[in-house]
């Protein structure tokens, strides 16, 4: 334990290691399957009944916080939290992000990915990339002895010299059998300052970068969270791995390799 962060043993990295390979493949999956026309919570079954049937493993979000599905559908102006509904369905402009966790073992791995169907505007697509580079910018601070106030300052740095605003009321965070532990892993923040990384820490960094204002606010349901603005945002997750070196990306997918 380091400030109550817990460090993964050998045999615990390896069983997080095969999580986050496991969820790759559902993003595999959702590559060849996502296409205007489809309901949210078509999109939601089809990847329960993928983890479930095909990966044999368990989604984690399903059942936590009260929370009734395995994923969230977060499009457009939607920052983090969206709900799947049968009434909610992808248009050929949107943009999506699909935040997903998968068990397997005990452990849990998360990840989320943006999909921009085939109409999405040049803006929209510009958006999805610069939050994409943004994360990638964060996750090379990753390494012993660097701060997490690098990670955040790379982040931030990133995305508001493109215009675009960092959302300052979700965060990442640590992750292993629970899937919520400490750090939290703030996508701002000043160089050198807060919690030193070590060896065999594991947390997600999962910035939500608005087109326009930061502001947010959280819809009636008591999760989906909107910009105030109605202008467009996205996010990028991994979950990471402080190796003796630098950094793991437990959850590469093949595209990225």
């Amino acid at each position: 334990m380091n400030n109550g962060v817990k460090i993964k043993s050998a045999s615990e990295i390896e069983l997080m290691r095969h999580a986050g390979h496991l969820l790759t493949q559902v993003f595999q999956m959702l590559d060849r399957y996502l296409k205007p026309g489809l309901s949210t919570l078509e999109i939601n079954d089809k990847v329960e009944h993928f983890i479930v049937n095909d990966l044999n493993a368990r989604p984690a979000s399903k059942g936590q916080y009260g929370y009734q599905y395995v994923l969230n559908s977060s499009i457009n102006e939607v920052v983090c939290h969206g709900v799947p509904t049968p009434s909610q369905r992808l248009k050929r402009t949107d943009i999506i992000n699909l935040d997903i966790t998968l068990e397997k073992n005990g452990f849990i791995a998360d990840s989320s990915k943006m999909y921009l169907m085939p109409e999405a505007s040049p803006a929209a697509k510009k958006l999805a990339q610069a939050t994409y580079e943004a994360m990638w910018a964060g996750i090379k601070q990753v390494k012993p002895g660097a701060k997490l106030g690098d990670i955040g300052h790379a982040i931030q740095q990133y995305a508001e010299r493109r215009g675009y605003s960092i959302v300052k009321e979700y965060c990442g965070h640590g992750i292993g059998q629970a899937m919520h532990e400490a750090p939290q892993v703030l996508h701002y923040g000043t160089p050198n300052r807060g919690l030193e990384l070590k060896e065999g820490m594991i947390f997600t960094i999962e910035p939500m970068v608005n087109q326009g204002s930061a502001k947010v606010k959280t819809k009636k349901d008591g999760w989906t969270v909107v910009t105030r603005d109605k202008k467009l945002s996205a996010q990028s997750e991994h979950t990471i791995l402080v190796t003796p070196v630098g950094y793991e990306v437990l959850t590469l997918r093949e595209e990225e390799r």
